[in-house]
């Protein structure tokens, strides 16, 4: 079995994430648009974990999945992408963004987000919202990220789908 690969590139980064059906849906996600799957640990789990394979289904083996020990050694490894924060915090809508074939979009964990330390080093016209309803706290990661991966391929016209 071959890995899928968009020609879009498209690379999700996950900060810690603790929710293993969370991420083994994300997993699904990525194989079917393309997209690259990159982990920042500590992780809330294991890549073994049954919950995680239940999730993903049979999709593992489509998607390209990478661990890192911290977003530094990430972005160390891709210096040439954009770090691009999809955090609830941000000023303006995903859909108003102006995305580059070469972003990454940055998640935090499911109970705490992106750390300070993480949104500090970011430039605020990279830090994107989806749109809530007032009071809303936030969606759920895995819908997170499908939102906002499909708006990034939607703008490219969805190249590469069939």
């Amino acid at each position: 079995m071959t890995k899928r690969v968009s020609p879009l590139a498209i690379h999700v980064v996950l900060c810690q994430p603790e929710i293993p059906p969370n991420t083994g849906n994300i997993i699904r996600l990525c194989a079917n648009t393309g997209a690259s799957l990159h982990l920042i640990e500590p992780m809330g789990f294991t890549m073994d974990d049954t919950r995680l394979k239940r999730a993903g289904l049979d999709y593992h083996e489509y998607a390209q999945v990478k661990t890192w020990p911290s977003l530094e050694d990430y972005s160390a490894a891709y210096p040439e992408r954009r770090l691009v924060a999809v955090e609830t915090s941000g000023d303006s809508s995903h859909s108003g963004f102006v995305w580059d074939s070469s972003d990454s979009l940055l998640f935090g964990s499911e109970t705490k987000g992106l750390s300070e330390a993480a949104l500090s080093s970011i430039p605020n016209d990279q830090i994107v919202r989806l749109p809530m309803l007032p009071d809303s706290r936030s969606l759920n990661l895995s819908n997170a990220v499908a939102v906002a991966v499909y708006e990034v391929w939607r703008q490219f016209d969805y190249d590469g789908e069939t």
